[in-house]
């Protein structure tokens, strides 16, 4: 007598623990009862992923699969951004590789018409070949089409909207004469594909003829080669131009090495490398939920002496763990100096209303982390590189100095104060203003009980039709002679509130508001002056009236 065909293994649902099993609808290989739902929930060890495969198929077709249906999750079941694929009818789905350790499958059947169901076959991803799975060999020749068992299994149709591959055995040495082929995309509504290695090391050799991956842009190897890599150094971020990606892993007969591990986004640009003054992104698919299973990174990089400040238009993400307090779910995080080795600028999740966030450089990297379930909004977010200048004062003028190397692109005539007529001269290496107070639009305030001097730089970075300028306000305190700046016109002067100090001289940690303050000694007073001149026309009054007498 024959092994069964597959054998199945818990009746209809519930949570598979096992390192490896084989579970089928109910009554299989007879006809699945009617109005039933079931849903397998396959867990394995952390740092696994899921590996599944069909050996039997047959369910009511519809086509859009509105009736009976079998559906596949890259995770925990129902959550938005996990459905790997929608199947019903008689073709069975592809093999299917997860991203986490956790894998859902829920079959569903209507009042009408029963079929013969499916059987499947589950592992967990590891470097044991197909005798690790600990059952008769000869069971394999009964799925001669779909084996339900699959050594060093690699590959297969992924049509999530984000995840995660490696090469078999992965970390550990890649197998010798492997092949494997993973087919990326085909998810409803998705777009242009999004590859990142995370890391990469076969074995190299002029041309990549010995082991390589190769990219192409499309769903065959007919569609254009995006690229063909091996050795050590990691390929460049690809993204292919239609909704389809297809990877290609080969090696041959000796000589291996660690292999890679790469994540695929179909929800837009989730790496991204910005060296404008300004700017503005979001997170994928914003404002519609993100994808689950991200991580995307947002570096900005200016040129030296520049300081980015990150306003948070709109955030919306996972809450906060009930457990901890903490954001140990989907988070935001900032790094100062434009890596995760970085200092911590903050890390966010949850619905809040955010305060700016400075940079101390001029890098900034901001990742934003999502797990395997509840997803959210997202965020949307616009920078500005804080211009570096020199501002001070005396008790008559404004000296404003700022690097000509950080405004390299902008004729001095683009910088000035008040009005066009003030703009800025290039002396050496700076742009210079100095002006008088009863110049250059300059007019006297009251603030906070307190005299002061105030006027406004312009810095016009507009493009063609494409108007940009930036508006600091200048302020001085002539008593004191200290002057400080204020950005009140950046990234969107419309979203914020209020004006948002952006130069400090002392960079003072925990401070809402950042200012420059750079004292100046200069040996004008116009008080002494003005009492020399009275002191001058007493004197002339007294001799005039000595002359008369």
């Amino acid at each position: 007598s024959h092994p069964p065909l597959c054998p199945p293994g818990i009746k209809c649902g519930g949570v598979l623990s096992a390192p490896s099993g084989n579970f089928s609808s109910p009554n299989f290989p007879g006809l699945y009862p009617y109005e039933t739902e079931c849903t397998w929930l396959i867990v394995v060890a952390e740092g696994s992923s899921v590996l599944l495969s069909f050996s039997h198929f047959d369910l009511e077709y519809h086509d859009a699969c509105a009736y009976d249906y079998l559906q596949v999750y890259n995770g925990a079941a129902r959550d938005r951004g996990n459905l790997l694929g929608t199947f019903c009818g008689h073709s069975p789905p592809p093999p299917f590789s997860s991203a986490w350790h956790v894998m859902a499958v829920v079959f569903r059947s209507d009042r009408h018409v029963a079929k013969h169901g499916f059987a499947a076959a589950y592992r967990k991803g590891s470097r044991e070949g197909w005798w690790s799975w600990n059952v008769h060999p000869s069971i394999l020749f009964h799925c001669p089409h779909h084996p339900c068992l699959l050594a060093d299994a690699c590959g297969g149709q992924l049509t999530g909207l984000s995840g995660e591959i490696t090469s078999p055995r992965y970390p550990e040495s890649y197998p010798n004469d492997a092949e494997c082929r993973w087919s990326i995309g085909g998810a409803s509504g998705g777009g242009p594909l999004t590859l990142v290695f995370a890391d990469f090391q076969m074995e190299g050799g002029q041309g990549c003829g010995f082991d390589y991956v190769a990219l192409f842009d499309g769903p065959t190897v007919a569609a254009p080669r995006l690229g063909r890599y091996c050795g050590s150094a990691h390929p460049p971020r690809t993204v292919s131009s239609t909704p389809h990606l297809l990877i290609i892993f080969k090696s041959d007969f000796n000589i291996g090495g660690r292999g890679f591990k790469a994540h695929f986004y179909s929800a837009g640009e989730c790496q991204e490398v910005f060296t404008t003054v300004k700017g503005n992104f979001s997170s994928p698919q914003y404002p519609n939920f993100y994808p689950n299973n991200l991580k995307c990174q947002w570096s900005i990089h200016l040129p030296p002496g520049y300081r980015i400040k990150v306003f948070f238009l709109d955030m919306e993400l996972e809450g906060r763990s009930s457990l901890t307090g903490g954001c140990d779910y989907d988070h935001l995080s900032a790094f100062d100096g434009g890596t995760e080795n970085g200092s911590l600028l903050g890390r966010w999740c949850g619905r809040e209303s955010l305060a700016p966030v400075t940079s101390h450089s001029n890098r900034l990297l901001l990742v934003l982390h999502t797990d395997r379930n509840t997803a959210r909004r997202g965020f949307s977010i616009s920078y500005v590189g804080v211009v570096p200048m020199n501002v001070s004062c005396t008790r008559t003028d404004f000296h404003i100095q700022i690097p000509v190397q950080s405004l390299a692109q902008l004729e001095r005539n683009r910088i000035y104060l008040g009005t066009p007529s003030c703009a800025a001269h290039v002396v050496g290496r700076n742009f210079k203003i100095h002006t008088r107070f009863d110049t250059c639009g300059t007019e006297s305030q009251r603030r906070n009980n307190t005299s002061v001097i105030i006027s406004t730089l312009y810095i016009d970075f507009s493009v063609g039709d494409q108007e940009d300028i930036h508006q600091y306000e200048v302020q001085c305190e002539p008593k004191r002679k200290e002057a400080s700046v204020t950005l009140i016109a950046g990234p969107d002067p419309s979203r914020l509130s209020q004006a948002e100090n952006l130069v400090d001289a002392q960079q003072r940690e925990g401070e809402a508001m950042d200012a420059r303050e750079i004292k100046s000694q200069d040996t004008s007073d116009i008080v002494f002056i003005s009492i020399c001149i009275l002191a001058g026309l007493l004197m002339v009054i007294a001799v005039v009236g000595l002359v008369l007498l």
